[in-house]
């Protein structure tokens, strides 16, 4: 995957590709074999139009902003084609998604580490972590981000009702949950998430979590104490 994504990166460095802003998603123009790299690196959803040599792709604000300003490999532009630096761009964003610090926090530490990211709001999380294409495998990781903030739009999982309702629904579409808990390391920084630069404030804690099946585990406890007899003897 890592390599379709630097042969992605490269393409659109040589193409100068821009992103259109788009209210809570960029669409961005892609030539045939862009196209194919798109779907391969799973970056955007394609979208349907009449055009015949081009295609475009729907970005969502976090995979905008990580092919921006990570892979540095497309500009974005607003209003009158005016190509938004990395300041404007992060107000725009968070202007539409009160939450999006956070969320393009869990996005950019996932991407990093290689997964496959894709929106997870079908399964009622914020997003699903594939460990190959997902017309390869099915999504390993039900994903949701959670943090302290006040104001960071994300209620779930405050509860333990919450907790039982996401592990029942994980389980039945056979995916593991993992909340990434993102908090801030700069206490003082009162102004840390008014400027992109404030992701380096932030640290992931990873937590998986799983529902304690009591049948399973007197299932395994009677095999563990049978194995032990037997050595026993």
């Amino acid at each position: 995957m890592s390599t379709v994504v630097s042969r992605l990166q490269s393409s659109l460095i040589e193409s100068n590709s821009q992103g259109i802003l788009s209210g809570s998603s960029v669409l961005l123009a892609a030539h045939e074999e862009q196209t194919e790299l798109f779907n391969h690196a799973c970056f955007g959803r394609p979208v349907i139009t009449t055009e015949k040599n081009k295609q475009w792709f729907q970005l969502c604000l976090e995979e905008a902003f990580y092919l921006c300003t990570v892979m540095k490999c497309i500009k974005i532009v607003g209003q009158n084609n005016y190509v938004k630096n990395e300041e404007e761009l992060w107000d725009y964003m968070t202007s539409k998604r009160v939450n999006f610090p956070i969320l393009y926090k869990a996005y950019s530490h996932l991407r990093t580490k290689n997964w496959v990211v894709r929106a997870g709001s079908q399964y009622g999380v914020d997003f699903v972590a594939y460990r190959h294409h997902p017309a390869l495998v099915h999504s390993e990781y039900a994903v949701i981000a959670s943090s302290d903030e006040d104001g960071n739009g994300n209620r779930r999982l405050k509860v333990w009702s919450d907790f039982h309702c996401t592990l029942r629904l994980c389980g039945s579409v056979a995916k593991t949950l993992l909340v990434l808990h993102i908090s801030r390391n700069c206490n003082d920084c009162d102004d840390a998430s008014s400027s992109p630069w404030s992701i380096n404030y932030y640290s992931v804690e990873e937590r998986i979590v799983a529902r304690w099946n009591p049948e399973q585990s007197r299932v395994n406890c009677a095999v563990a104490e049978k194995e032990s007899c037997k050595s026993s003897a």
